[in-house]
Parts: structure tokens; C-alpha cells; sequence
């Protein structure tokens, strides 16, 4: 609870007084996770994973006053990672997957992440929304709840998208030669 409450404090110092140092504490706090669940919903792409939580922290920085403190602000700031990246996703028709030559090219040469290449590959056969939901409860570590208030979609179908997910990746591993332990 201390945590939340100082999460409130220093979005009321911005909010209020424009306080950049109390932005910067909450960037500082929050960066890391919001790059990760980017990273994973770009499939590894770290450029853009990063240029979408840039765009993501400016948006918050933005719209700071409109936060109500009817979730966390964690939440809160997930929901604007999901959707600069849903927004990007659509404006770009984004269509490649991990068999596409530019996409393979970012991540040749790197011969310890096999295994992380096997799982960003597994990731991209998933469909977005399942990618997302994934993403938010096994990397994130979020409950069907937050991720629900983060993504928008109601609970029952977050559910679904992570039922199916999980299905889909143990048969993609399972097919590439990881077994169950």
C-alpha cells in the first residue's frame, strides 16, 4: 500500500505542479517493465520497443491530469504501452512474422538466445490479442484482472486468449524439440 500512495504522490506532483522530477521517479520506476512487455509484443524488436515506450511515457506525461486512481498507475501506464503499440500495429498493417527477412535479420547472429529466438518465434504464432495476454501474465507476472484492465478485454476472454495461448506455445515447442520437464 505505501507503494501505491507514493505513486499517487508523485502523480499528483506532476499533475499539479509539473514537477519533472517526480516524472522522472516514475519513469525511472516503470521503464523497465513497460520496455519488457513491448519488447515481447514486437516479437524482439528493440528499436521500435523502444520508440513505443518513449511514445508511451510522453503520452503519459501528457495526460497525467486525466488519471483518476481507479486502477494503479502501473495499470494505468500498461494500458497506454498496449495501446501505442495496438495503434502502431494498425497504422503500419503490420503483417511480418518471424520468417520475414528483416525481421530474421534483427535477430541473426546471436547464437546463446536460441532459446529466446525459439520463444519469440513461438510468440509470433500467436495472434495479438493472445500474444498480449500472455505476455502481461507470464513475462509481467499480472492477474487475469490487471490484465483485463490493461488490455480492455473482459476477463472471461482473457481467459480464453491465455487457454488457447498456452496451448499454442507448448505445441510450437513441443514440435522444436522442448520437452516438458
Amino acid at each position: 500500500m505505501p507503494e501505491l500512495m507514493n505513486d499517487i504522490k508523485l502523480v499528483t506532483q506532476v499533475a499539479v505542479f509539473g514537477n519533472k522530477r517526480a516524472f522522472d521517479s516514475l519513469l525511472r520506476k516503470y521503464q523497465s517493465q513497460v520496455r519488457r512487455f513491448l519488447l515481447s509484443l514486437t516479437l524482439g524488436d528493440r528499436q521500435l520497443a523502444d520508440d513505443l515506450a518513449q511514445e508511451t511515457f510522453i503520452k503519459a506525461y501528457a495526460n497525467i491530469g486525466k488519471f483518476r486512481g481507479l486502477s494503479s498507475f502501473s495499470t494505468w501506464l500498461m494500458r497506454i504501452a498496449y495501446n501505442t503499440h495496438y495503434d502502431y500495429r494498425r497504422s503500419h498493417h503490420q503483417t511480418e512474422d518471424m520468417d520475414t527477412p528483416s525481421v530474421a535479420a534483427r535477430h541473426a547472429g546471436n547464437d546463446d538466445c536460441t532459446l529466446g529466438m525459439d520463444i519469440l518465434k513461438a510468440l509470433a504464432t500467436l495472434k495479438p490479442d493472445e500474444r498480449t495476454c500472455i505476455t502481461l501474465q507470464l513475462i509481467d507476472g499480472q492477474p487475469i484482472d490487471k490484465i483485463a484492465a490493461i488490455t480492455g478485454i473482459p476477463q472471461g476472454t482473457v481467459k480464453s486468449h491465455l487457454h488457447r495461448g498456452k496451448e499454442k506455445l507448448t505445441t510450437y515447442l513441443k514440435d522444436n524439440g522442448y520437452e516438458r520437464r
